[in-house]
């Protein structure tokens, strides 16, 4: 059967996780697809482009889309992360608002809800209550219940963990129920709409993200310069890749004290890129400054933003 010929009643369509940073969008959309297409970090704004993850039923194809978390921006890259948010919530079949379990519902919550029903009125939403493998059962039940009330109306809530995996399959199939009679928009082997060389800019960004604080996470950006066939090894590829900050001192903190952040980096990106590649991989990690690049609409631009 080719991925345009379709059973009866198959269902297909394009889900969003919204909700603050750091509320396990990332993760979720990673435990639904089945691998790791959506770096994960602990800080906040870590996604920065919408990356589209495939979910393969028997019953129905889920197109989950995974987006920069909604914020109150601060500088010209955030004002243009939210204004790709918005026009990605424009296209959904459903909206999934995502709340931590061990974390009270507050302003930032309501302010994103309001957001939501701004740009896609007629769009349902669902509510989704994430890491509830971090607390009790009553306190599941607390937050599903506040959850409740945030929504309004007729909304479903799903409590699911991504880590261990509970509620995955009780998600998949509240969405599904969601998602209108349609064809198959992709086929079944792929999982995500992302090209290669974006891919392998996540993966290093990500373990140049690991252990870093403040405002220097917000300051990294990552672009693949080339990777061409090794010219005295047979069978590895050389994956150049640039690191841009935006002050000479953050360009230090990434090296590191003799050069061991940077090799750290390395290590913990080579593995991933070479699978996603497979082939063996050398990795060729340069960083430059680009000053105050998240505030040059010329930079932005440049980099893809």
């Amino acid at each position: 059967m080719s991925f345009t010929d379709t059973p009866e009643g198959f269902r297909s369509g394009f889900i969003s996780f919204v909700g603050r940073p750091n509320t396990g969008k990332s993760t979720l959309t990673n435990a639904l697809v089945g691998q790791k297409i959506a770096i994960t970090a602990n800080q906040p704004e870590t996604t920065r482009h919408p990356i589209r993850g495939l979910v393969h039923r028997p019953d129905a194809q889920i197109v989950v889309v995974d987006t920069p978390g909604m914020h109150r921006p601060r500088t010209l890259l955030g004002e243009r992360l939210n204004e790709v948010v918005k026009d990605t919530y424009a296209d959904m079949d459903l909206i999934a608002i995502t709340i931590p379990a061990d974390e009270k519902i507050g302003p930032g919550d309501r302010w994103i809800l309001d957001n939501v029903r701004k740009v896609a009125p007629k769009t349902p939403i669902l509510g989704i209550v994430t890491k509830v493998d971090k607390v009790s059962r009553d306190q599941v039940a607390v937050q599903l219940m506040a959850l409740h009330e945030l929504l309004g109306g007729e909304s479903e809530v799903v409590p699911v963990s991504a880590v261990t995996g509970e509620q995955r399959d009780v998600l998949l199939d509240v969405i599904v129920k969601h998602l209108p009679e349609g064809p198959k928009f992709y086929p079944d082997d792929h999982v995500t709409d992302d090209d290669t060389e974006t891919r392998i800019a996540e993966l290093v960004r990500e373990a140049a993200l690991s252990g870093l604080q403040d405002e220097l996470p917000h300051s990294v950006a990552v672009e693949v310069d080339e990777i061409l066939p090794n010219e005295e090894r047979k069978g590895v590829l050389d994956v150049h890749v640039v690191i841009y900050v935006e002050r000479p001192g953050q360009k230090d903190i990434i090296i590191g004290k003799g050069g061991r952040r940077l090799g750290r980096i390395i290590h913990n990106a080579l593995p991933q890129i070479s699978q996603l590649l497979g082939s063996k991989v050398y990795l060729d990690l340069r960083i430059k400054v680009l000053k105050n690049w998240q505030s040059d609409p010329k930079q932005l631009g440049r980099l893809g933003f």
